[in-house]
């Protein structure tokens, strides 16, 4: 995998000790710190200001980078106070993330009702524009012809008469669920569970518990077993189907009664997972700053749309099986699910495009 700054596989380069690890862990606690004390200053209440929500933000992504740097560098850290810090950790910065991601998947729901319901029978792809592919439609290539424009009438007048029901409903449904992420994350941040993680990480801040071995180890190893698994993941993935336009494989469970989440969604949430790790590792082995590959980070952002897409799918459906709706409504949130499995499929085949590009280094 080629690297734009630093290659922890080049055995030229010079050793990256614990000392850049210790380093790396202090300035993210100390992030986290600052971060805890905005949010303190600007409240978290209901209709928390705009520096609140970005505090809340920053601790999120204090937290998972301390996270990520104790998985991936864990045989250089004490493993009982590792052990203990990850799953503290990850269950802050998930609780953290609900009410932002039900607020993002809300809105963008409601931008697709708008799109699906206005005067383009099939507008472009978000994906397309965020990595840079040329997606149109349902991830399909651009020039490909147009739906037959007494179809579209048809169904667009179908889509509209249900689309602001549809509209309400999801505003009805995900609004409570933000309301109720907002208090979770209330009650986490004042609870005994939060304070006892807040003080670790106020000792991390001037205090790394590296084993003895972590003065002269070189992390580059360690660096380069993430990337490893990275790939790894990433060659179990279909990329020869998500090349093409079309995955008819996604189809197949399409009208299942089963709310479980979509099949072909597990393993790209994991390379997006381990995505994340890795970029993670590159910043400890970076002192100085040096951005991340833009291809990779064009890749994180394909998978990020995919997660989105995803996410905004089973929420069309899960209100979708809302009993006693009328059928235009139905209807409409059969035609929004459709729309954002598309958007995974765009996101699927724009991520396999910036994944070619980044393991071959090509500009």
């Amino acid at each position: 995998m080629a690297q734009q700054h630093l290659d922890p596989t080049d055995p030229t380069a010079g050793a990256v000790t614990g000392d850049a690890l210790a380093g790396y862990l202090r300035g993210q606690a100390t992030e986290f710190l600052r971060a805890l004390r905005l949010h303190r200053e600007t409240g978290g209440g209901q209709n928390g200001t705009e520096e609140s929500v970005d505090a809340a933000r920053a601790l999120r992504h204090s937290a998972r980078r301390i996270s990520g740097s104790l998985h991936t560098f864990r045989p250089l850290l004490d493993a009982d106070w590792s052990e203990e810090m990850r799953p503290e950790l990850a269950w802050l910065s998930g609780t953290l993330a609900l009410e932002h991601a039900c607020a993002a998947r809300l809105e963008r729901l409601l931008l697709a009702l708008h799109r699906l319901s206005g005067s383009a029978a099939f507008p472009v792809q978000s994906v397309a524009s965020a990595v840079g592919g040329r997606v149109t439609g349902a991830g399909r290539a651009t020039g490909t012809g147009p739906v037959p424009a007494a179809t579209a009438t048809a169904e667009r007048g179908n889509l509209t008469v249900g689309a602001a029901k549809a509209g309400a409903l999801l505003e009805r449904q995900l609004t409570l669920a933000r309301t109720r992420a907002h208090s979770t994350a209330l009650q986490a941040l004042g609870s005994s569970r939060f304070h006892a993680v807040a003080d670790k990480v106020a000792v991390l801040a001037s205090e790394v518990p590296l084993t003895p071995a972590a003065a002269t180890a070189d992390l580059r190893p360690l660096a380069a077993a993430a990337g490893e698994r990275l790939t790894d993941a990433v060659t179990a993935l279909p990329l020869v189907t998500a090349g093409h336009p079309y995955n008819a494989e996604a189809l197949i469970h399409g009208l299942s009664p089963d709310p479980a989440p979509h099949p072909q969604d597990g393993p790209w949430h994991q390379v997006r997972l381990l995505l994340r790790l890795h970029r993670y590792a590159g910043e400890v082995l970076r002192p100085d700053g040096a951005p991340t590959d833009v291809r990779l980070l064009a890749a994180g952002q394909a998978l990020n749309l995919h997660r989105d897409a995803s996410e905004a799918a089973a929420a069309a459906a899960a209100a979708a099986r809302t009993p006693r709706i009328a059928p235009a409504t139905a209807y409409a949130l059969g035609v929004l699910h459709a729309d954002q499995r598309h958007e995974v499929e765009a996101a699927r085949f724009a991520f396999q495009r910036s994944w070619q590009k980044q393991a071959v280094g090509t500009p």
